[in-house]
């Protein structure tokens, strides 16, 4: 998995790049009427629709750059012409990559930089040795 939503899985006995960029989760928002995180709820928990998987794949690899007619005849054969439960882990960890992003990194976790910017953003108070004062104007 990498932060920009793509992952590689094994998918039609080879491993295959997808990504679920911003695009790709709209479109899958739209055919499965629900937004993406409700979608992987949906496919983690069991309570899964079928184009929960099938949208899922497909919007995966043409976010990969597959094109599009190409995705959908791969999804019709590979796919919708297998058992759903063949593919269901496919589309969890596809969804999970687009939606949660790379499993190193640690939600609310400030990068290096962002830290770095944040310490030379402090005001001189904020940055002081003195304690706060306690003291209120009267």
């Amino acid at each position: 998995m990498s932060r920009d939503g793509s992952c590689e899985v094994v998918f039609n006995g080879q491993r295959t790049r997808f990504k679920l960029a911003w695009r790709e989760l709209m479109k899958i928002q739209e055919a499965c009427d629900a937004g993406p995180y409700v979608v992987l709820d949906r496919l983690v928990s069991g309570r899964w629709r079928l184009q929960d998987i099938s949208e899922v794949i497909k919007w995966g690899l043409i976010g990969a750059g597959l094109p599009q007619g190409d995705a959908l005849k791969l999804v019709e054969t590979e796919v919708e012409g297998r058992r759903p439960l063949e593919n269901l882990v496919i589309a969890q960890q596809v969804l999970g990559a687009g939606v949660v992003g790379a499993p190193e990194e640690e939600v609310g976790k400030k990068s290096e930089a962002a830290s770095q910017e944040e310490a030379t953003s402090l005001s001189q108070t904020e940055s002081s040795d003195l304690p706060p004062s306690s003291e209120t104007g009267s």
